[in-house]
């Protein structure tokens, strides 16, 4: 990637207010790494500007696009923070120390436990860095990306390591974040790595089967596209095959047999609304036999990353099963791009507002977890011990629901007392009892996904230190502990 290249994308998708900071961040960059090269023998600057390039095809921001041209400098030249702040303002210098913070958390890092280290020091920097700007990981994906996309370049030990800890680590942040497309690149690269026979192998079988299936794939797009003219359903129609890594593990499954791989093409279907979509659902029942064990509502609970679809499975008047997802464009979005998605054509990005005290504003409430993240950075801020904060990037999530039917997005393992802080502070804070499907449940109670919780509150309740044996989540913890520390002064 080199500049000219990279400054045509950002002509096209960014804002030209922006361009003439973009332009200088570049010469800079490659300024601060004359002399460098990559094992590829080019110049070293032009990974840092294919990160970007990564970046403005996720149509991220500008803040972001130049913290990727930056984001080696500090790490890797004699170019300091203070330098970069001075020059391109505070808000880039906080992403930059933050990829640079994250590169070196990982530093040693074998497993996927060990991405989030057993040191208080390396916990604290990871801590600060994501939860202050979640942006920081989506750089740092796109410059994982971009490394695995040259890594023909490296010896076959670094390529199996690297390989190793993308699809071990990167995927399931990937996948964490709700970005789809970047998690199947990741796996597809990786896995061509670690198991090239296997990899060739199943790219043969999966060219193979498109050949045979894609003419009765396409009559069945041409007959739903039929039915959703007669009802006047404003719709996209596309097709998804399954990547080559998600059918080995799925193989993997039904001994190895792709005939039991029934959602190996889907017919992907996009409308307007949400209405549209059980619309939709509707008129494909109709159409074709249901599998009523593989109707599944992701509008109404989404999957832990956010993801939200309707997926169902159905048996054609040919006999042939397929799989039919419907989204609305906004739905398709996510999917696609996930945590990303938050800063497609976001204009309160330039504002003075998106900023505040030098911290970004909080994420979508299905990426909730992400909000974890910056909870626990304010408490490693505020000098709480590291190591009794409890937070974890892979974990599960519970939905959770007020009577009403609002829903709250809580880590697995959560207490009601959770729940309560996460619905208002408030409300935590003077928490009496809570009741959990109509029935009175204790402070110990472990939540599970689809409980609806009530909170009862009294104005004499106070938190105490009991309090914190049933909490979880940062935010939690945070306001107990900042209660009980004002209570005693």
């Amino acid at each position: 990637m080199h500049k000219t290249q990279l400054m045509k994308l950002v002509r096209q998708n960014i804002s030209p207010l922006q361009w003439s900071t973009i332009n200088r961040a570049v010469d800079y960059s490659t300024k601060m790494h004359t002399g460098q090269k990559r094992s590829s023998g080019e110049e070293y600057v032009t990974h840092p500007l294919a990160v970007a390039a990564i970046l403005v095809s996720w149509k991220m921001d500008a803040e972001s696009v130049i913290a990727a041209i930056l984001h080696d400098t500090v790490e890797d030249t004699d170019a300091t923070l203070q330098e970069i702040e001075s020059i391109f303002g505070k808000n880039i210098a906080v992403l930059v120390d933050g990829v640079t913070k994250v590169s070196a958390t990982r530093s040693g890092m074998r497993d996927i436990e060990s991405y989030l280290p057993e040191t208080k020091d390396n916990l604290s920097k990871l801590l600060v860095a994501v939860g202050r700007d979640p942006r920081v990981i989506i750089i740092k994906l796109a410059d994982r990306l971009h490394n695995l996309r040259t890594l023909e370049y490296l010896s076959p030990e670094k390529q199996h390591k690297i390989a190793s800890e993308s699809l071990e680590i990167f995927a399931r942040l990937a996948d964490r974040l709700g970005m789809g497309t970047v998690r199947v690149e990741i796996e597809e690269i990786s896995f061509s790595y670690l198991n090239p026979k296997r990899f060739q192998f199943l790219k043969k079988l999966t060219k193979k089967r498109i050949s045979k299936a894609y003419a009765r794939f396409e009559d069945i797009k041409k007959e739903v596209k039929e039915e959703l003219g007669k009802g006047k359903i404003k719709h996209q129609l596309d097709g998804r095959i399954k990547s080559i890594y998600s059918l080995h593990k799925k193989m993997a499954k039904y001994n190895d047999s792709i005939d039991e791989i029934f959602d190996f093409m889907a017919l992907r279907i996009v409308v307007g609304s949400e209405s549209d979509c059980y619309n939709v659902m509707g008129i494909i029942h109709k159409m074709y036999q249901p599998k009523l064990n593989k109707i599944k509502d992701y509008i109404a609970t989404p999957k832990t990353n956010g993801y939200r679809s309707l997926h169902t499975t159905v048996i054609t008047t040919s006999k042939q099963i397929v799989e039919i997802q419907i989204r609305t464009k906004e739905m398709h979005e996510f999917a696609e791009h996930g945590l990303a998605a938050s800063f497609h054509y976001n204009e309160q990005k330039q504002s003075k507002n998106y900023f505040r005290r030098g911290k970004s504003q909080p994420t979508a409430q299905h990426l909730a977890w992400v909000n974890d993240l910056k909870d626990a950075a304010k408490l490693v801020i505020d000098g709480y011990d590291s190591s009794e904060i409890k937070i974890d990037l892979f974990g599960d999530r519970v939905f959770i629901y007020t009577p009403k039917g609002d829903i709250f997005d809580l880590p697995e393992g959560s207490f009601p007392l959770d729940f309560a802080y996460r619905v208002h502070s408030d409300i935590g804070d003077h928490a009496h009892s809570f009741l959990v499907n109509n029935k009175i449940v204790k402070f110990d109670y472990t939540l599970q996904s689809g409980d609806i919780v009530e909170v009862k509150t009294k104005s004499n309740c106070k938190p105490n230190k009991d309090w914190l044996k049933y909490t979880k989540t940062p935010k939690a913890r945070q306001k107990i502990n900042s209660y009980l520390h004002e209570a005693l002064n």
